[in-house]
């Protein structure tokens, strides 16, 4: 399993860098992806990956 966001899916993107004479080359870009343990619907507590965007907007309850 990838390492993805659980609440917004966020994941890692691809594409080319391109040096001065516009070369390409391959390049990722990882997502800013943090483990925390947070508690699910079912009121269980669960580690998870959440990006640091979901966590400063609250987008989950954490244990």
């Amino acid at each position: 399993m990838s390492k993805q966001c659980y609440v917004t899916g966020v994941k890692s993107m691809s594409g080319n860098s391109r040096s001065h004479s516009l070369r390409a080359s391959k390049k990722t870009w990882k997502a800013n992806l943090q483990k925390v343990n947070i508690i699910n619907d079912k009121g269980e507590v669960e580690r998870v990956y959440v990006s640091a965007r979901a966590l400063r907007r609250g987008m989950v309850k954490r244990a």
